[in-house]
């Protein structure tokens, strides 16, 4: 069987870890993609293991367990790593003890202050960090707080580049776009800690024990999904159910390992003997 182009992709057979990317790639907004449950469960019937890594930051690893079941996936909290998680960890490491003003919504706030941080949504003196996060629920009061804070000498990072995230009409801007909007009025940009950032795959091929030969990283984004299977050096697979396009792949420098159309083909491929 051949990809898009013409690759053959047999080698995918042989793949055990999966990490799939959501929006855009498994859902459109409410939609769940035609075969995906029976993708997943062709997974779990040939041993290998699927987690879903996202950088939408707007919801909880508890909210997408609720999402998936929704549109009739059963999943559980480990079954995820989010940029939440990734930023998580990046504050374990650097600002464990730090005051950090967040704009985000209210679950990202919430989990992060679950997992123990300081976090502030005010205008407050002695703020270490600043953090951006895809902000469904944006206000201009809160861009206001946001610039505000930027005039301290605080660390400013956010969850994830993405500009755009997918919806049942086409696009609404996503962190990206909010951290664009925020330098052209403070001239700051952030540091961004979800993908392309490796850390998300490195931290699950290194929980669950996978080699990088036996990873696929899945997803419709190619400067996000696919150039993080890039820096971390394992194959990578684009979906044209999202945002990427055939154009985006043939004219771009950032090139999947392998393009198909949608999962359902990936099904196709697996279920063959």
């Amino acid at each position: 069987m051949n990809d898009y182009f013409g690759k053959k992709i047999d080698e995918l057979k042989n793949k055990k870890l999966f990490l799939l990317d959501m929006d855009g790639t498994i859902y459109q907004e409410n939609e769940l993609f035609e075969g995906v449950i029976e993708f997943l469960e062709e997974i779990k019937s040939r041993g290998g293991k699927y987690i879903f890594i996202t950088n939408n930051s707007s919801k909880s690893v508890f909210a997408y367990i609720e999402k998936l079941k929704s549109l009739g996936i059963n999943a559980d909290y480990d079954d995820f790593f989010t940029s939440t998680q990734a930023t998580s960890l990046y504050l374990e490491k650097e600002h464990k003890s730090s005051k950090i003003y967040c704009q985000g919504t209210k679950s990202l706030v919430n989990e992060l202050k679950e997992n123990g941080y300081n976090i502030t949504e005010k205008v407050e003196e002695n703020i270490d960090v600043v953090l951006l996060g895809f902000d469904t629920e944006l206000t201009s009061e809160k861009l206001r707080n946001t610039c505000e804070v930027l005039l301290q000498d605080v660390e400013y990072i956010a969850t994830n580049p993405d500009l755009v995230c997918p919806v049942s009409f086409g696009y609404v801007p996503d962190c990206g776009s909010m951290a664009t909007m925020i330098k052209n009025a403070t001239g700051k940009y952030p540091k961004f800690i979800g993908k392309p950032e490796p850390t998300m795959i490195n931290f699950v091929m290194n929980k669950y024990g996978f080699k990088k030969e036996e990873t696929l990283v899945i997803g419709d984004r190619l400067y996000t999904d696919i150039m993080s299977a890039i820096n971390a050096g394992v194959t990578s697979l684009c979906v044209l159910s999202g945002e990427a396009t055939v154009n985006d792949i043939t004219n771009g420098n950032i090139k999947p390992t392998f393009t198909l159309n949608h999962i359902k083909e990936l099904l196709e491929l697996l279920k063959q003997k």
